[in-house]
């Protein structure tokens, strides 16, 4: 993609970084939910309501660790692709800036 002002390059393809992003912490704000999900489904059980202490169990949260990364594994070739494409956009990125940055200081 050609642009004519290579800041408003820059702008479009920062913006399509955060969305990237975005989509990449979705995924895991989804995972970790689904994941406690799970673990509360499993270890249903009556539990003391004491002022100050926490109902999250160490067991408990083994197994939300466990259901975690196992939902982190079955999903990972998405999570790779977004992460490689960040990658790739980052670097993108930088060499924009860098162009910018240098026209910048030589028109000064």
């Amino acid at each position: 993609m050609r642009s004519s002002n290579p800041r408003r390059l820059l702008a479009t393809m920062e913006a399509a970084r955060r969305e990237i992003h975005q989509h990449l912490e979705l995924l895991h704000r989804q995972m970790a939910g689904r994941a406690e999900r799970l673990t509360v489904t499993r270890k249903a059980k009556s539990r003391s309501h004491r002022r100050g202490r926490s109902n999250w169990t160490p067991s408990d949260e083994e197994l939300f660790r466990e259901d975690l990364f196992r939902l982190t594994f079955e999903r990972r070739g998405e999570i790779e692709a977004l992460s490689r494409k960040l990658a790739r956009q980052d670097q993108a990125l930088a060499v924009i800036r860098e162009k910018l940055g240098e026209t910048v200081g030589g028109a000064a």
